[in-house]
């Protein structure tokens, strides 16, 4: 199993409330068998989410739980009773995990992850889960809008020193791989995901040397077979000749040209061209600095020779959607059915399973259900993965979650590529939990 990286026990990586509801909870005797439904509501910015990140929730599940020093800390709060406490000592995940497999295409208002554990255990867990899975599905769809208008240029990972943090850095190289980039610059990454790590040379390298020349030079020496010369410090057409220049020199070939700034239209033309009048037709151009799905696109609806995108800032910050609006509601306790009806935010209550459709290759509709309903030539989404606290799913490797999104990708209908028209995939309800909603909300109004 990969493994996520963190420096803190996860244990109390949980919101205060999440333990104060557990003690009263604790208290009452109120701990029946719980179930929760994570889904994502509507959101015009987005036609469509990759789903990621269950590899990391299976592995905090599997292993969560509460050391000594975790007690310690909970009792100094002066919140916490002893009985309670030693209930947190013995503390693990027993219950179960359905979630859709990553790599997988899914939409607003569907249960893309249901718990059913005691109420105890599913409340504490909420915290870290969403935490988790949110940014996650964040990067991972940014990264597949790159992906999807790059037209077979490489994308690799640029952001590890704007992500929000260090485990953003690490979800966001593991969420982009899978979501179709090649690579990442994040060395850790690279050590635990078995991810193909990039990298060339920054502009102070660049300035630390007397000339342009001779930074090129001192860098080709060293890595020879492996230079892509970062040629915009100074003046970006004559960092390329510089670079012709340096390559002949040393009788070596040039990998590629860097272009982080100016107008990458025209740069690149004229890049290409340089390279190509002095026989370096097989060097890349590599473009990065302040990149997104955007701009990608409207450099490859011109033409512009680039053969590949490094995506930093806006893909590890998700920054035209920097977060979504997710959530982790109770669907049934203790064998009853549990909705919210606040205004707009009214959740479908049951344990649930859903269904997709396919039509000539293509996702056509998606059916929510009662979890013991079938649906006639659909495919069941929501899998088993833990089942009273133990894997009973085989987990697949990284490469297989980016080769399934890769296959996954290619059965979204084309309209719902676009990344500048809102075009989307609403699911349906099953008639039998429609009827079943509406009872339920007949009921809870009238007590």
């Amino acid at each position: 199993m990969d493994r996520f990286v963190n420096k803190y026990n996860m244990s109390l990586l949980t919101d205060f409330y999440e333990l104060t509801m557990a003690q009263v909870y604790f208290e009452k005797n109120m701990n029946g068998n719980a179930v929760f439904n994570f889904f994502i509501r509507p959101t015009k910015n987005r036609n469509y989410f990759l789903n990621a990140g269950i590899e990391l929730l299976i592995d905090y599940l599997l292993n969560v739980k509460f050391t000594e020093e975790d007690i310690d800390f909970l009792y100094k709060t002066g919140k916490f009773k002893d009985d309670f406490l030693d209930y947190l000592r013995y503390f693990r995940f027993s219950g179960n995990l359905y979630a859709v497999d990553e790599g997988e295409i899914v939409f607003a208002n569907e249960p893309i992850i249901q718990i059913e554990a005691p109420i105890i255990e599913a409340q504490i867990v909420e915290t870290f889960l969403i935490n988790t899975i949110q940014i996650s599905i964040l990067v991972a769809t940014k990264a597949l809008r790159c992906y999807s208008v790059a037209k077979n240029t490489m994308l690799v990972d640029f952001g590890l020193r704007r992500a929000h943090g260090t485990d953003a850095g690490m979800i966001a190289a593991r969420s982009s791989y899978i979501a179709g980039f090649v690579g990442t610059s994040n060395v850790l990454a690279g050590k635990v995901y078995g991810i193909p790590i990039y990298g060339t040379m920054a502009h102070s390298f660049i300035m630390a040397h007397d000339n342009e020349e001779e930074a090129f030079e001192n860098f080709a020496s060293v890595y020879p077979e492996n230079t892509v010369f970062l040629v915009d410090t100074y003046d970006t057409i004559n960092g390329v000749k510089n670079a012709v220049k340096v390559a002949k020199k040393l009788g070596i070939r040039i990998k590629g040209v860097r272009l982080d700034s100016g107008d990458i239209l025209h740069l690149s033309k004229e890049a290409r061209k340089i390279l190509d009048e002095n026989g370096f037709k097989d060097a890349i151009i590599f473009v990065s600095g302040g990149i997104n799905e955007y701009k990608i696109k409207e450099l490859m609806e011109k033409n512009a020779p680039v053969n590949g995108f490094g995506v930093g800032t806006e893909l590890v910050t998700s920054a035209d959607l920097p977060y979504l609006d997710c959530a982790y509601k109770l669907v049934e306790y203790d064998g009853k059915p549990a909705m919210k009806l606040s205004r707009k935010k009214i959740t479908v209550p049951y344990k649930k399973q859903f269904y997709r459709i396919y039509r000539q290759g293509k996702i056509y509709k998606d059916i929510i259900t009662h979890f013991d309903e079938t649906v006639e030539d659909g495919v069941k989404m929501l899998n088993l993965y833990i089942e009273n606290g133990r894997l009973v799913k085989k987990l697949p490797t990284l490469k297989e979650i980016r080769e399934l999104t890769l296959i996954n990708f290619e059965k979204l209908p084309q309209t719902f590529k676009s990344i500048n028209q809102y075009m989307t995939l609403t699911p349906e309800l099953s008639n039998r939990l429609i009827k079943a909603t509406e009872e339920l909300q007949h009921r809870l109004k009238k007590s």
